[in-house]
């Protein structure tokens, strides 16, 4: 699927975005593993997601959905059986590596497969904490997938600081502690996403934190029985930071995001753009297992930055995004040690300076860093034919960045879009966005 977009002028409007897919995941898994019927609503119903409830599917939890709500009987922290075939993820590098330290537990031996993109993605980084505890885990030599994971006796706990900032392997060692005999302790020397911290206390699961002047210590200890619990998932802030920008660099636009987590984790995207001059207001906050919130946006004019480091790991899924909103600032934005953007869907360091180039935007790329020279607020991209490597935020952010174009920009190898935000198409026209696909 390609997406043919047009520069769009003012837009406006109110619009609801699909459920969180880090929370998506936490709560699928938890409310398998628990003891009885947990009823999930707002879930996104993206493809990552879909795998994910797939995979427990196939190992014996009853799944059932009526009108968007999710039923999930739990079959207990040691219900899961024995799948007849490996397990496949797709494109999802979250539920892979989460799933791992729950199987890395069990009685009976799984295989891990994915999509040729997230087969090619490091699984070293988990397989070196679950090895310590016990696991008897191994990837392919190249440390990619297939996973290949043998039944283990039990669990041992562990204290490992994280090599990189990482809430993947972080919540992989955390699902892993579950099963293990003591307390097992994360150390993050940059604070990383706490969905998982914020899902187990959700389902009753004790997690203490203790901070050390920058670094944070997550404890967990080995459980028995988990409760059901009913969970209701906000909207995902990731993908509202597509229209976020959209606002921003459209003229004279406002538009109203509703029901958005804005976890502190999270939002560091609002605090870059806020440094920028973004005109954002955050509104009716409520604050439950997660707090959420309303986000007011107006154009804005921009200009560039030097981007705090300890913000990358915070916005890493916002960086493409925010790649298009340093494009069309006033002056120089500069990205530092943004390494962990060559790991994900697509080394998307590479890919969004592929784009910039595509749209006119002047760039210098070292290494892990990145300076930007913003064609500042009046500034015209070039319209262009850009490839997403089938990335879905590389896709969005470009799709974004195209409604600054001169002409049409075609925007190539979109399907994975429906892994995140499935429909993304109908959301941008109920704005006002000129897009169609092909």
């Amino acid at each position: 699927m390609n997406f043919l977009v047009k520069k769009s002028a003012s837009l406006r409007g109110e619009i609801d975005i699909p459920g969180d897919k880090s929370i998506s995941h936490r709560a699928i898994m938890l409310a398998s593993l628990s003891e009885g019927r947990c009823e999930i609503s707002g879930l996104l119903e993206g493809e990552d997601c879909l795998a994910t409830i797939e995979v427990f599917r196939k190992m014996g939890v009853k799944i059932s959905s009526n009108e968007g709500v999710y039923y999930i009987e739990g079959n207990g922290i040691k219900g899961l059986k024995q799948p007849v075939a490996p397990l496949d993820f797709g494109n999802s590098g979250t539920s892979i590596r989460l799933c791992s330290g729950v199987l890395s537990a069990q009685n009976f031996p799984t295989t891990l497969i994915g999509d040729s993109s997230l087969s090619s993605r490091p699984m070293q980084r988990i397989v070196e904490p679950l090895t310590l505890m016990g696991a008897k885990i191994s990837s392919s030599q190249d440390g990619t997938l297939p996973l290949s994971i043998l039944p283990t006796e039990s669990l041992e706990s562990i204290e490992y600081t994280l090599p990189v900032a990482s809430a993947q392997v972080k919540s992989c060692i955390m699902f892993a502690g579950l099963f293990s005999k003591g307390k097992t302790k994360i150390v993050e020397e940059t604070i990383t996403r706490n969905h998982t911290e914020t899902m187990f206390n959700a389902f009753g699961i004790p997690v203490e934190i203790t901070n050390s002047g920058s670094a944070r210590t997550i404890s967990v200890a080995g459980i028995e029985t988990l409760k059901p619990v009913d969970i209701n998932i906000c909207g995902d802030f990731s993908s509202a930071s597509f229209f976020i920008l959209a606002a921003l660099i459209s003229p004279d636009s406002e538009i109203l995001i509703k029901n958005v987590g804005v976890n502190k984790t999270r939002i560091g995207f609002l605090h870059a753009l806020r440094h920028m001059g973004a005109n954002i207001e955050i509104l009716n906050e409520v604050n439950e297992f997660e707090p959420t919130a309303d986000i007011l946006v107006k154009t804005s004019n921009l200009k560039g930055i030097t981007l705090n480091t300890d913000l990358v790991a915070n916005m890493i899924d916002e960086m493409p995004a925010f790649f298009i909103a340093a494009a069309l600032a006033e002056g120089v934005t500069k990205v530092k040690d943004a390494k962990e953007l060559r790991t994900k869907e697509s080394d998307r360091l590479q890919a969004m300076a592929n784009a910039l180039e595509a749209f006119g935007v002047k760039y210098h790329l070292s290494q892990d860093d990145i300076e930007i020279y913003g064609l500042g607020s009046e500034g015209v991209l070039k319209s262009a034919e850009i490839n997403s490597f089938g990335d879905h935020r590389i896709a969005m952010a470009s799709t974004i960045g195209s409604l600054r174009s001169d002409s049409e920009t075609k925007i190539l190898d979109c399907e994975n879009v429906k892994t995140s935000f499935p429909n993304f198409v109908e959301t941008c026209k109920q704005i006002g966005i000129n897009i169609n696909h092909e």
